[in-house]
């Protein structure tokens, strides 16, 4: 009796997650039966029969999902102290796995929703990735589809996660800047903080002419900054990205420029800390590596190196080296 008891809520657990992650997917996913052979869109009453499908829907995120390609990846949440996985879905011939866990409140990322929400998800993720071990080079799109009998699922009944009580588990820490490293929602926070930085700025001189040339030009930039990770975000985010940054600095346009001026201020007195000698070469090491990522943002905002030069004081040579030595890097 016990055992038919234990059977049947283990049936009653599967039907209740796969219900809700049913209801959560997009409407229309990217699925796969082979990623060898790429990607389509179906409706998701045909993408849940595939094994692999897009588990958030565009610019929100439902649920956080690591990819572990080691063999003991069933065991990596509890190795790592972190709270049981609302699913795991192993393969069977390698025991690599994707871990996933769904939220209690959905995230937009278009940045509709406060930054510092997102900027929070994105340190949780962060965390749980490194805790883990997971593939950072994971772009987060598409997983192995837990409710498909392809992968050796097992769901684990608990209720959706509310970000705090994920983040007690981990010790957060600031988003990685630099673009190798970045990834997961870290893409979506930088691309957002490039342009907008850009904006505060470019706006002045756009504020005369149509909205419309306005935001084709944030476009260009957001598309320019995507492109530089070694993973891009989906053209979907970067328009949803585009399109909040282009609106509500054309309305703010004043206080846009206000942020630029304040900005700038905060990085001249930072670099006057940095440049005190009493710090010595670490400060130095510090500034030098601090111009190479302006160098390198303004250079994903499209500005010529030989401008960049300019801004920098530095010699157009340095940021021929820098640029290139990224691009051989990537």
């Amino acid at each position: 009796m016990r055992h038919c008891n234990t059977w049947t809520l283990a049936v009653i657990k599967n039907i209740q997650f796969s219900a809700d992650f049913y209801e959560k997917l997009p409407k229309k996913p990217y699925c796969s039966d082979d990623l060898g052979h790429g990607v389509i869109i179906r409706p998701k009453s045909t993408a849940i029969q595939m094994q692999y499908i897009q588990h958030n829907p565009p610019c929100l995120i439902t649920s956080l999902v690591f990819d572990i390609d080691r063999s003991d990846a069933y065991f990596a949440w509890s190795d790592a102290n972190l709270p049981q996985p609302t699913w795991i879905a192993k393969n069977r011939q390698n025991n690599h796995a994707h871990v996933g866990y769904m939220l209690a409140t959905p995230v937009c990322t278009t940045h509709r929703a406060r930054q510092n929400v997102i900027e929070y998800l994105a340190k949780i993720e962060q965390a749980y990735s490194l805790a883990l071990g997971a593939d950072r080079g994971y772009t987060g799109l598409i997983t192995k589809n837990p409710c498909h009998g392809a992968w050796e699922n097992h769901i684990f009944g608990v209720e959706p996660y509310e970000l705090n009580y994920l983040a007690d588990f981990v010790e957060l820490t600031e988003l990685k800047t630099d673009l190798r490293e970045v990834s997961g929602l870290g893409r979506n926070c930088m691309m957002f903080d490039t342009v907008r930085f850009w904006a505060y700025e470019a706006i002045r001189a756009f504020i005369s002419g149509s909205y419309d040339g306005w935001h084709r030009e944030v476009l260009n930039v957001a598309v320019n900054a995507n492109g530089a990770f070694l993973e891009p975000l989906p053209y979907s985010e970067v328009k949803a990205t585009a399109k909040s940054v282009s609106r509500w600095v054309w309305r703010n346009h004043g206080k846009a420029y206000a942020k630029f001026i304040e900005r700038q201020a905060v990085k001249g007195r930072k670099g006057g800390l940095v440049s005190d000698s009493s710090h010595g070469g670490k400060a130095r090491s510090q500034q030098y590596s601090d111009l190479r990522q302006q160098a390198l943002q303004l250079h994903i905002q499209g500005i010529k190196q030989k401008q960049i030069a300019i801004q920098l004081d530095v010699s157009d040579r340095t940021i021929r080296n820098w640029i290139k030595k990224r691009k051989v890097q990537a």
